[in-house]
């Protein structure tokens, strides 16, 4: 009997369910409407702090301290302020909808406590960064966009390279995988990439989800693989194989850093337009503030807030090109398309797999499962072939 791709791909789709696909597809397409309504989000939190005057107010009381410690001081009260303002819909878009759908068994207790602690270090970091962004604009004036572009580029990196050392593991528990044949099988794995033993472990990812997931974080000494604990204990061992293959794909081929650039390009892209818009954004909420004011900082923002929404296709078409180039390294290194296949449909209940090309294209940050699986099936037909041609 030959071996038909496309039916293949059929079979693995449709065997979730007709209720599984229509519940993935609410599911995908809520979270685009998410996007949107943490926009609204972000301008009315805007109109909120500009027109009380949060900002400078504090500025002022701050006014005899140095301009550093009054920049610096003034841009975490912003952080703080607006997560505050915004812990509504913030309990509600990372708690309340992901449990609606069962992505998550995390107690509301555990989510506030984390994501108070999140608050608080995005907090003091992002205030370090724009105290670096409107020293920039003291210093090289209309360039500061471009000299910003490069402060973006020096703290995505450091972030990367202290994430799974500093921050992670405040969130989760990394540790080594526990004895077993999985253990044994993804050691071979690493010895065969060239990746130290103590790069690839598991973390307690089902604490905030229950989605089937893995990654690849850090650079340098700190780079690693970590699978969620929802992975290892969903998968066989055939799954946990193919998708860490994928993984040790993402480590071994730099992705990482190809995410930087982009990232560092869109920033550089997006303080430049903030730049150019900022006055009239100013006016229509109220403002008087300039750009090169740090009380102005929740209009520069909304700006680049608005602007990520539209470049969000551009990040997502280039991890899409990531994550194909990780699947063709798990099939090239691993030889398991059946249990790569297997192990993407999972995803598929939080990531429906059959998208338009237009909807793929815009919102989602990896290729639609029917393609990816598709791909594994033609994969393994190709290999058919081969072998029944010797």
């Amino acid at each position: 009997m030959t071996f038909d791709p496309a039916v293949e791909t059929a079979r693995y789709i449709d065997g979730l369910g007709p209720e599984a696909l229509q519940k993935a597809a609410d599911y995908t397409i809520a979270t685009h409407w998410m996007l949107l309504g943490g926009l609204a989000v972000t301008a009315i939190v805007t109109w909120i702090l500009v027109r009380w005057g949060l900002l400078e107010r504090l500025s002022a009381k701050l006014q005899n301290r140095g301009w550093a410690l009054r920049t610096f001081l003034v841009c975490m009260a912003f952080f703080l302020l607006s997560a505050l303002i915004r812990l509504p819909w913030g309990i509600y878009e990372e708690w309340g909808f992901e449990k609606s759908y069962g992505r998550t068994s995390q107690p509301l207790t555990d989510f506030m406590t984390q994501n108070a602690i999140g608050t608080a270090l995005s907090s003091v970091l992002g205030g370090l960064f724009f105290l670096g962004v409107y020293a920039l604009i003291r210093r090289t004036g209309k360039k500061w966009w471009l000299w910003s572009g490069g402060l973006a580029a020096f703290a995505a990196a450091a972030t990367i390279l202290l994430s799974p050392v500093l921050i992670e593991p405040i969130f989760n528990d990394y540790k080594p995988v526990p004895e077993g044949p999985v253990r044994t099988a993804l050691l071979t794995m690493a010895d065969e990439a060239g990746i130290p033993h103590d790069r690839v472990l598991m973390f307690d990812g089902s604490r905030q989800s229950n989605n089937f997931t893995a990654n690849v974080s850090g650079v340098f000494g700190s780079a690693r693989i970590a699978i969620s604990d929802v992975a290892l204990k969903q998968a066989s061992l055939d799954e946990v194989k193919a998708v860490t293959g994928h993984e040790i794909g993402h480590y071994v081929l730099g992705h990482v850093w190809r995410s930087v650039f982009i990232i560092v390009f869109i920033a550089m892209l997006g303080f430049f337009l903030a730049d150019r818009l900022f006055n009239r954004v100013a006016a229509l909420f109220g403002s008087k503030a300039k750009v090169e004011d740090p009380e102005g900082l929740p209009i520069l923002l909304l700006i680049v807030s608005v602007l990520g929404i539209f470049a969000q296709p551009v990040l997502n078409g280039v991890i899409r090109t990531g994550e194909s180039e990780a699947d063709a390294y798990s099939l090239r290194t691993v030889n398991l398309p059946d249990a790569l296949a297997g192990a993407l449909v999972k995803t598929a209940e939080y990531r429906y797999p059959r998208p338009s090309a237009l909807q793929e294209a815009i919102f989602y940050s990896h290729p639609s499962v029917e393609k990816r699986v598709r791909r594994a099936m033609d994969w393994k037909a190709e290999h058919l072939k081969k072998a029944g041609a010797r």
